[in-house]
């Protein structure tokens, strides 16, 4: 009990203060998470419309393994991530190992399962009620894509926050790849690693209780913006 309070009166202070490492770690915690969530959404939504629309030999196959991959194990994925970034890898060349970018990339490959999955849950009902009336109409692949992706766009924001949720508290592949490097690579989850690894448990408590208040705070704003569950809206 004594360490959950000395927690949270040293986070407290943390906030107070803007200490200068917890602003550098913050920060980069949330530039690399939106960084991979942006890049996951771009690719995990479209994805995931086409897969509401088109119908085609190995579509089911194609679902059951996006399925199957929002259980992919993210210390995995950071070795997968770490081997072809490595200097005996494919991309060793690029010098991205133990960078942000590198974090990203790890990132991006857990969540877009995640994102896609849950999006098409959603966009898969949309589907069945605009069939009939898209298809009356003649249009593209394309126009229907963009049909489901803008009507279906609050549902979708569901999805992205569980990609965002997801990337903020990944631990494993972001060590493996980051490597945890003070004023470069380490954000808020692996910070937290270490110093509880050191026995701080204290400060490492006070980190949880940011990274948990960055989180909702994120959560909390985006569905502000899009008047989530505003009057008459959703």
């Amino acid at each position: 009990m004594s360490d959950l309070w000395s927690g949270l009166t040293q986070a407290f202070w943390l906030l107070v203060t803007l200490d200068a490492d917890l602003v550098e770690i913050s920060l980069r915690s949330l530039r690399v998470t939106l960084t991979a969530l942006l890049i996951a959404s771009a690719i995990a939504l479209p994805f995931a419309a086409f897969l509401s629309v088109r119908r085609f030999r190995l579509r089911r196959i194609t679902i059951a393994v996006l399925n199957a991959l929002m259980g992919l194990p993210p210390v995995v994925v950071g070795l997968v991530v770490y081997v072809f970034l490595s200097r005996s890898g494919p991309f060793g060349v690029f010098g991205l190992l133990f960078t942000p970018t590198a974090m990203i990339i790890a990132q991006v490959i857990i969540i877009v399962p995640l994102i896609a999955s849950i999006a098409h849950q959603s966009l898969r009902e949309l589907w069945g009620d605009y069939h009939d009336l898209l298809i009356s109409m003649n249009t593209t692949q394309f126009q229907r894509i963009q049909a489901l992706l803008w009507d279906g766009r609050r549902a979708l924001l569901t999805a992205a926050l569980a990609g965002f949720g997801r990337a903020i508290g990944e631990v494993g592949a972001i060590m493996i790849v980051g490597g945890n490097i003070d004023h470069a690579t380490r954000v808020l989850t692996t910070a937290i690693a270490l110093e509880t690894g050191k026995g701080e448990f204290a400060l490492a408590l006070a980190l949880g209780f940011i990274l948990i208040a960055l989180a909702v705070t994120v959560n909390l704003l985006i569905h502000r913006l899009s008047h989530t569950e505003s009057e008459g809206r959703w």
